[in-house]
Parts: C-alpha cells; sequence; structure tokens
C-alpha cells in the first residue's frame, strides 16, 4: 500500500511539473522565416500563430503564389520549432521515459 501511495505522489508531483512546462513553453515565442527572412511568422508555445511579417519587396512582385507559398513555409516552421521544444521540456520532465499517450505536438 505503501508503493502505492508514493507512486501517486510520484504522479502528482509530474502532473505539477507538466502544467509547469506547459505554462512556461505558453510564454516563448518561435520564429519560423521563409524566403531569406522576407517572411517571417511568430508563434507561442501553444502553437498559435501571433505574428506575421512581410517584406514590402515581397508585395511588389504582385506574385500571391509565391507569398501563400513564403507564408506556409514560414508559419510550418516557427510551429516546428515549437513543437520541438515542448517535445525536448517533456523528454527531460519524464526523464527520456517514454508515456503510454501521445502528446498532441
Amino acid at each position: 500500500m505503501a508503493d502505492l501511495f508514493k507512486m501517486l505522489d510520484t504522479f502528482k508531483t509530474m502532473q505539477g511539473r507538466l502544467q509547469e512546462t506547459q505554462e512556461a513553453m505558453a510564454q516563448q515565442t518561435f520564429t519560423g522565416s521563409a524566403g531569406g527572412g522576407t517572411v517571417s511568422v511568430v508563434c507561442d508555445g501553444k502553437l498559435q500563430i501571433t505574428q506575421v511579417r512581410i517584406d514590402p519587396s515581397v508585395v511588389a512582385h504582385q506574385d500571391a503564389s509565391l507569398l501563400e507559398d513564403l507564408v506556409l513555409v514560414a508559419t510550418n516552421d516557427a510551429q516546428r520549432q515549437a513543437a520541438a521544444a515542448m517535445q525536448e521540456s517533456m523528454r527531460a520532465l519524464t526523464g527520456g521515459m517514454d508515456l503510454p499517450f501521445k502528446l498532441p505536438f
């Protein structure tokens, strides 16, 4: 019975650390870019896009499909960085232990 209580305490501690990690990640920002920096996208640790910057020279070309592609690449880059940082944080939190479920990132 003592082992069960110890395990429950361990899970409560991990749950608290998980919540702290998620809150810390939510405060971080990640910037993805494309086209040599002509388009950049910023997202937070929740993978929410918070800012899009487009260099006016890209707009001057009036090539909508090129601009769309650049925004897409920059967005994917920013979200990939955020997801990788969250995975690394989770790996550190669990001591490299694989979880029995898949996290949404």
